[in-house]
C-alpha cells in the first residue's frame, strides 16, 4: 500500500463534486468509470479506492476453478464447527 504524506486543497463544485488529483488516483487506483468507498469517520471523510467488483469476481471464479471447488449452498456449513476450524488452522 503506498501511502502519501501530502496534503492537497480542493475545490468543491457546485453539486458538492471534488477532482481526486492524479496522484492520488494513481496511488490508490481509482479508475475513471471504477468504484470508490466513501465512509464516515469522526469529523472525517474516508475515500478509499475499490477494485471493479466484475474484476473480484473473475478473481475468485478462476481461483475456485484452479482449487476444483464449487459454488456454496446453503446449509453446507450447517456441519462446521468454526471454531474448531480456527483452532486446527492456528488462526486463534
Amino acid at each position: 500500500m503506498v501511502i502519501l504524506l501530502v496534503k492537497l486543497r480542493v475545490k468543491v463544485g457546485p453539486k458538492g463534486q471534488i477532482v481526486i488529483p492524479k496522484i492520488f488516483r494513481e496511488a490508490y487506483k481509482i479508475k475513471e468509470g471504477g468504484y470508490a468507498i466513501l465512509e464516515p469517520a469522526d469529523d472525517k471523510l474516508i475515500l478509499r479506492g475499490m477494485e471493479d467488483p466484475r474484476e473480484v469476481l473473475t478473481w475468485i471464479r478462476e481461483r475456485r476453478r484452479r482449487i476444483g471447488g464449487r459454488e456454496a449452498r446453503l446449509g453446507d456449513l450447517t456441519r462446521i464447527y468454526l471454531e474448531e476450524e480456527f483452532e486446527n488452522e492456528g488462526l486463534r
